[in-house]
């Protein structure tokens, strides 16, 4: 992207659906800090290469955590935005992650089901009962692709979209996700960057209707180079 900084590779693009590979630590949208954000980074690349006059549409259909790199999906027009919102509300918007979590597993897959409800004021989740006012159900699957030197890679299918749902869920069974500083202290590091990877979208087109699978592995750097 021209003139921006960090640089943001282009995964798919058309008058409908703009698919990028979020680089890590780079806020989804604006916050209070007033650090750069994708969806004001991707409202100027589009600015620029169209030459837009004005305030150019971007919808914001789902967000990653800031330290959270790889596939993110926006809409281009309010039509795109309704739709893909209407597949994440019928969970036909499947989303799969790439994961590095402390310790071993004794089964090879598994499903993991909680209930979670988050404190706005300190932007942090906690597990909690069913009958608990506020708390949502959170549902993932795994499937564990390799076991070394006391970490574990680790294949995610998110069922439900909860925040911080796979950090929270995975440290609650006792395998923090490795350098999550916020549900994995005492176990890392600071100035760790934690190893979760948004790897694939699929989704349908929102005009089109056909499938569209959108995918990004992670960066080959420790530790998902130890896989």
């Amino acid at each position: 992207m021209a003139g921006k900084t960090p640089e943001i590779r282009i995964l798919y693009e058309d008058n409908h659906l703009l698919a990028v590979e979020k680089p890590v630590n780079v806020l989804s949208q604006s916050d209070s800090t007033g650090d750069a954000d994708m969806l004001s980074l991707l409202k100027e690349y589009i600015r620029v290469k169209y030459g837009k006059p004005g305030d150019v549409y971007l919808g914001l259909v789902h967000r990653l955590d800031r330290p959270v790199g790889g596939v993110m999906v926006f809409a281009r027009t309010s039509k795109a935005a309704s739709r893909l919102s209407e597949q994440i509300r019928r969970r036909e918007f499947k989303k799969t992650y790439m994961a590095v979590v402390h310790g071993s597993f004794s089964s090879g897959t598994g499903t993991l089901r909680h209930w979670l409800k988050k404190d706005e004021a300190e932007n942090t989740v906690r597990v909690v009962s069913a009958e608990t006012e506020g708390a949502k159900e959170a549902v993932l699957d795994y499937y564990v692709l390799g076991s070394r030197d006391g970490v574990s890679l680790v294949k995610i299918d998110l069922h439900t979209g909860r925040s911080h749902q796979i950090r929270v869920q995975f440290s609650q069974e006792g395998h923090a996700l490795f350098g999550d500083q916020k549900y994995g202290r005492g176990l890392n590091k600071a100035g760790q960057q934690i190893a979760l990877w948004s790897l694939a979208i699929e989704l349908l087109h929102p005009t089109l209707k056909q499938p569209l699978e959108l995918k990004c592995t992670p960066p080959n750097i420790f530790p998902w180079s130890l896989f």
